[in-house]
């Protein structure tokens, strides 16, 4: 019998390919600029440059490796990061300046700008490893717009109704990101997928590449989360507040992870996922609470934390237990649990997460909201400050959450139409399905 879908993408791919391409050349020709400042010295921008270097090897070299664990999927995770990336923060520059194009007639770009744009890729890259290995190009594309566009509103939103600074509305891209991951696999999911496919493996060589994306964005951490603190010569305090809480609360988690991963398992030996992911828990947590932030102690007590829940969850909440729901006491407990989780509790059970953004992304990013929370409380001079601040901390949660969630799911539906040709079971996870390989061909 035939494949129900051809392997070739020549009419899927490169007509859209072109067609951004094109158009976001024509953008740019008539509404893009660069933005001259005088102010600008030589020095300055040396400065900066190397601190987007450091986002810019985070987001490239960090993910891309980070994408290499399956032992038949390791180019295809390396080079559709790069091919995504590169779309997604030219889209990223157009919609952050919509609003600069709106008051000034142009959109003016510089390193600021650039360093956003690459953050909502990441947020974008984050999505995709939840379904990474189920899907092609052409969905990887879709998927990446369609979320990059979702976050920029969800921080349009919160900035203008709910008056949440920049910084925590773009540091809320972990959460965003995992759960539109989580809804998109959700939508997603395949029969058949409760147990591990038979191309879903981890080797002695993609494992060590996967690590080598892990010391990447483990060494550069610390300048994504400090890169944009507002820095002027009254408090340049806060920027290296935010270098140092971020490298101790990293410290913490690779130690708290690497501990809880022997600790958990039958063997006693170290888990090579949760070295690949779960170390970099600390720096997530810490980049959501970092406003909040300000003693060494606490920045090391939320990477501990951090790690534990992220080891936990990717050692024991399997996003793959559907049989969980069916048991009457596992639901009513489920029922009971905390009303931030339910969403969690409600959908996570029949999804397969290839790179488990929930338990990395989701969960610290969650956590490092609620430190966030029991900080400003505790820090408000009175009852009334408190309590506004607890409600509109909460509501920028749920919209973070229900836009996220919402998003996963409309782009789900949009990817399942057989237009873009998913590949098929048996092709998932593999690089045959898309990448020429002319030794094995010459050999045939």
């Amino acid at each position: 019998m035939a494949p129900q879908y051809a392997q070739s993408l020549r009419f899927r791919l490169p007509p859209l390919l072109f067609f951004l391409q094109t158009g976001f050349i024509v953008v740019f020709i008539f509404y893009v600029d660069i933005e001259q400042n005088v102010q600008t010295k030589q020095h300055a921008f040396n400065n900066y440059y190397s601190e987007f270097q450091d986002v810019h090897v985070m987001v490239i070299l960090g993910f891309g490796f980070l994408a290499t664990f399956l032992v038949r999927y390791s180019f295809s995770g390396a080079g559709f990061t790069l091919l995504v990336a590169a779309m997604a923060v030219q889209w990223a520059v157009i919609l952050n300046g919509v609003e600069s194009m709106y008051h000034r007639g142009k959109i003016w770009i510089n390193m600021r700008s650039l360093v956003v744009a690459e953050m909502c890729t990441a947020s974008s890259l984050i999505a995709i490893g939840a379904v990474l290995g189920k899907t092609n190009p052409v969905h990887l594309l879709l998927i990446a717009l369609l979320e990059i566009s979702g976050f920029v509103l969800n921080g349009w939103l919160l900035q203008t109704f709910l008056k949440v600074q920049f910084l925590n509305t773009i540091m809320l891209l972990h959460i965003f990101g995992a759960f539109f991951g989580l809804m998109l696999s959700w939508v997603l999911y395949r029969q058949g997928s409760e147990q591990q496919h038979e191309k879903e493996k981890i080797d002695r060589k993609t494992g060590l590449f996967s690590v080598m994306g892990t010391l990447f964005l483990w060494m550069f951490w610390p300048s994504f989360n400090s890169v944009l603190v507002e820095v002027d010569h009254l408090d340049r305090g806060r920027s290296l507040r935010a270098v140092y809480s971020t490298y101790l609360a990293l410290a913490v988690s690779a130690v708290t992870a690497a501990g809880f991963s022997v600790l958990t398992s039958p063997q006693g030996k170290l888990n090579l996922f949760h070295i690949q992911r779960c170390t970099l828990a600390g720096g997530v947590a810490i980049g959501v609470a970092m406003s909040a932030v300000h003693l060494p102690w606490v920045a090391m007590a939320i990477g501990f934390a951090a790690a534990l829940i992220s080891t936990l969850g990717s050692r024991y909440i399997k996003v793959r237990i559907n049989k969980f729901l069916n048991c009457p006491w596992a639901f009513t407990i489920s029922y009971y649990c905390f009303f931030l989780f339910q969403p969690l509790m409600l959908f996570a059970f029949e999804c397969h997460d290839t790179c488990g953004v929930l338990s990395v992304h989701g969960l610290p990013g969650i956590l490092g909201w609620m430190v966030q929370l029991f900080l400003q409380i505790a820090d408000s001079d009175d009852l009334t400050t408190a309590v506004r601040f607890a409600v509109f901390h909460i509501c920028t949660l749920l919209i973070t959450l229900s836009l996220s969630m919402s998003l996963g799911l409309i782009t789900g539906f949009l990817l399942k139409c057989n237009f873009w040709r998913p590949p098929q079971n048996k092709k998932c996870f593999d690089d045959q399905a898309f990448w020429e390989f002319p030794h094995l061909s010459g050999k045939r």
